[in-house]
C-alpha cells in the first residue's frame, strides 16, 4: 500500500493531514511555535510550514527515516558545521542498483503523482513493467531523462 493510502486510511493522520491546507499564514505561524517552540525560519512561505506539518504527522504515524538515514544525515550535519564538504561516498540516496523489490519510488511531475515498485526484474508503474527507471522516465516526461536523477536516485 503506498504512503498516500495509508494516509488515507489510517484514523487520525488524515484528517490532520487534510486540515493543513486549510491553514491560514497566521495559523500556520500558531501551530510552527506550538509544535517546535519556536518561531519559524524568517520568510517561510505558508505551502512549506503546511508540508512540514503533514510530514510531522506521517512520522508520528508510520515513524521517521531509518537509522542508516539519520546516521548519515549527523554525519553530514556535522561535516557542514566543521566548515568541510561532506565525504564524496557519503550519501543517504540508495543508487539503482541496491533498490530492493517491493521499494516504491515516488515523483511528482507536472501536479501529478507517481509511484514506481521496484520488482525483482525491473519496475511496475501504473500496473505497466518497465525494464529501467529511465523508461518509465521517458514515459512521463515524453523527452529522454535518466531515470535515476529523475527520481532522485543521482547526484547531480
Amino acid at each position: 500500500m503506498n504512503i498516500a493510502a495509508r494516509i488515507q486510511t489510517s484514523p487520525g493522520v488524515a484528517p490532520s493531514v487534510a486540515s493543513f491546507e486549510a491553514l491560514d499564514r497566521e495559523a500556520c505561524l500558531k501551530r510552527w511555535r506550538k509544535q517546535f517552540d519556536h518561531d519559524p525560519p524568517r520568510y517561510v512561505s505558508v505551502e512549506f510550514m503546511r508540508k512540514v506539518f503533514a510530514y510531522e504527522a506521517q512520522v508520528a504515524a508510520f515513524g521517521g527515516h531509518s537509522k542508516a538515514v539519520r546516521n548519515v544525515l549527523k554525519a553530514h550535519l556535522k561535516e557542514t558545521e566543521r566548515g568541510g564538504k561532506p565525504k564524496a561516498g557519503a550519501t543517504a540516496v540508495p543508487s539503482p542498483a541496491t533498490l530492493r523489490p517491493g521499494a516504491h519510488l515516488v515523483r511528482e511531475w507536472n501536479g501529478r503523482i507517481y509511484q514506481v515498485e521496484v520488482t525483482a526484474d525491473g519496475f511496475q508503474m501504473d500496473g505497466k513493467h518497465f525494464g529501467s527507471l529511465s523508461a518509465i522516465a521517458r514515459q512521463i516526461t515524453g523527452t529522454p531523462w535518466s531515470g535515476p536523477r529523475f527520481f532522485g536516485l543521482a547526484r547531480t
